[in-house]
């Protein structure tokens, strides 16, 4: 949001800072999304992964279950300046939690290949954000694993990010 009062009767709209696209590698039906500084985190990935639960939150870590047992999930991160607009995608599952970012990069983590190159830049320092994930694709996921064991970008999901104000 702008610096300093907003007139009254002024509505704010968000907008978008940051946006990723990722080729994450899920493995044993989730991902991780941790702090990038996760030398002090008290439950590193993957302790305390509930697969049972779309959205898991621990912290400075966020968990997110898949469809597919292993694959290749494409995910779409963005950044907004504050929240952003509800989704018009008529999500397989979706959720909401807060993370703590102290270095204000989360990096990705595979149960099987740990952590992967790159990360989710959320801003230049840590602090307190919001996220709204939903994902896509799920069934077909869960049909490759059953089948022919693998796929790419079959599981899609888009994650938003936005600053605790």
């Amino acid at each position: 949001m702008p610096a300093g009062p907003v007139a009254e009767g002024v509505v704010y709209v968000a907008r978008l800072v940051r946006r990723q696209r990722l080729s994450v590698h899920v493995g044993y039906h989730v991902f991780g999304l941790q702090d990038s500084d996760d030398g002090g985190l008290p439950v590193p990935f993957p302790d305390g992964v509930d697969v049972n639960a779309f959205l898991g939150v621990h912290p400075g870590r966020l968990d997110i279950t898949s469809g597919g047992h292993t694959h290749h999930a494409t995910v779409d991160v963005e950044v907004w300046d504050g929240a952003p607009p509800q989704d018009a995608v008529d999500w397989d599952e979706q959720g909401e939690a807060t993370v703590e970012s102290s270095s204000g990069e989360l990096a990705v983590w595979s149960l099987l290949s740990g952590r992967m190159d790159g990360a989710v830049v959320l801003g230049g320092s840590g602090g307190s954000w919001r996220v709204r994930v939903g994902c896509v694709g799920r069934a077909a996921a869960a049909a490759l694993s059953a089948g022919t064991g693998t796929g790419t970008g079959v599981e899609r999901y888009l994650l938003r990010f936005w600053p605790c104000r």
